[in-house]
């Protein structure tokens, strides 16, 4: 009786130790392959990332916005000019220099207006320098494997008992589950980020054509801190991810496999939750609102 009740004993031990071992088995391949995907990706440009999108959104620029950045212009400017002349005591005061400022001011802001995609770009160019540059300096595996940190991944398992492989089939399940969820939201970030690049680069002729205006100019001003803020945002996935790849790296000293699953989960959150502050952190320190 006792010997058939050791081999069913066996039997789920055995079979507990299968449904482990196979959830294990590649549990974090959808992180690795979104984080793989986000390092690749955040040292793109806008018209590298997606094309289409960004010919779709130059037209629309051109089109569109440029023509209502023109009519903003010609009001801005207008209302300076009338200003300079009637604050100068009806011009028995003026100085004909100002005209030659104000003449200087229309071709600024005409420039800027007409080479608003040239500007942006050149920012965006600049900015994905740094994320390049940066991928040199900051080196590390982000991928997470059980079987190469922890080792002989089934003794591990054969030396548990029938209760604590039962928990830890558990815990494994509940990781599975959650995985996908996390990998999806790593992904969002980086659609989420060029989805508003794109839509900063829609309306750039806009802010742009009040930047020399001393009232108005407040707006082109915020509009280029939004967009260097959004530049350096990638530097600042490279960051976390740097981090990431240093944290991950250190599950094998885990004490046993569940410190080791919970650590992988735990920092595999905090890298998203990390990733979803990186904008609110970078237009905080470029004071873009």
């Amino acid at each position: 009786m006792l010997n058939i009740l050791d081999q069913i004993a066996q039997w789920i031990k055995e079979f507990l130790i299968e449904c482990i071992t196979g959830n294990l088995t590649g549990l974090f391949d959808q992180v690795n392959s979104a984080v793989g995907d986000v390092a690749l990706d955040v040292a793109k440009s806008p018209q590298e990332w997606n094309g289409a999108i960004f010919a779709m959104i130059r037209s629309l620029s051109d089109s569109v916005i440029v023509p209502i950045a023109g009519i903003i212009i010609t009001f801005v400017l207008s209302y300076e000019l009338i200003s300079m002349i009637v604050e100068k005591n009806n011009m028995h005061d003026f100085d004909t220099f100002n005209i030659f400022k104000w003449i200087f001011k229309v071709f600024v802001a005409t420039y800027l207006v007409t080479h608003t995609f040239d500007i942006t770009m050149a920012i965006f160019d600049l900015s994905q320098h740094v994320v390049q540059q940066s991928t040199g300096v900051i080196a590390g595996n982000t991928s997470i494997n059980f079987e190469a940190a922890l080792g002989d991944l089934t003794s591990q398992l054969e030396a548990m008992g029938n209760g604590e492989l039962f928990g830890l089939l558990v815990e494994t399940v509940l990781i599975k589950v959650t995985t996908p969820i996390l990998s999806l939201c790593v992904m969002l970030v980086l659609v989420g980020r060029m989805v508003e690049i794109y839509i900063y680069c829609s309306v750039g002729a806009i802010p742009f054509s009040t930047m020399t205006n001393r009232e108005w100019g407040q707006m082109g001003n915020n509009y280029l801190r939004g967009l260097v803020a959004l530049g350096l945002q990638g530097f600042f996935i490279m960051v976390c991810l740097a981090i990431y790849s240093a944290l991950v790296s250190s599950i094998g000293s885990a004490e046993n496999i569940h410190i080791a699953i919970w650590s992988c989960a735990g920092y595999t959150l905090l890298l998203c939750f990390s990733l979803f502050k990186t904008g609110a952190i970078s237009k905080s320190i470029f004071n873009a609102h």
